[in-house]
């Protein structure tokens, strides 16, 4: 029997207060919940998964840089820093293992134009978008495959 691929869950800042911060727009499911479906739906596919959550972007930093020199594989739900942070863009740029962008809702459908950049987009494998929590699974699918 072989060793599962580890992969990485990485999710940025509020996302801790998934299932109490703007249910109608991120779902009920909390954070908890959520990291226990990842670990799950990871081992149905062969993956050892990892979740981590921070409103630290320092941490963020330091978990990309560690999976850039590791060559793991990353699903990465980046919160606000998605819209703004240099800083994310060039750490997402030296990974060499599938990174999978994933939001819970859809941030082109939403009014805050901001929103509707990304800096993790020109790095990603994929986007996966508006789907809530069962983004994740799709994430995880195409680290997965690839």
């Amino acid at each position: 029997m072989s060793t599962p691929r580890r992969v990485l869950v990485l999710n940025g800042p509020n996302l801790g207060r998934l299932g109490r911060r703007q249910p109608e727009i991120y779902g009920t499911t909390t954070h908890a919940e959520l990291a226990h479906r990842c670990v799950t739906w990871g081992a149905d596919l062969g993956l050892e998964v990892e979740v981590r959550q921070t409103n630290h972007e320092g941490d963020l930093l330091d978990w990309l840089n560690a999976a850039a020199d590791d060559v793991v594989p990353v699903v990465l739900n980046a919160g606000a820093w998605t819209h703004y942070s240099y800083a994310l863009y060039d750490a997402c740029s030296q990974l060499v293992a599938p990174l999978v962008e994933v939001h819970l809702s859809e941030p082109l459908q939403r009014p805050e134009e901001f929103r509707h950049t990304s800096v993790v987009t020109p790095h990603a494998v994929e986007v996966i978008a508006g789907h809530g929590v069962e983004g994740y699974r799709l994430a995880l699918e195409v680290v997965a495959r690839s």
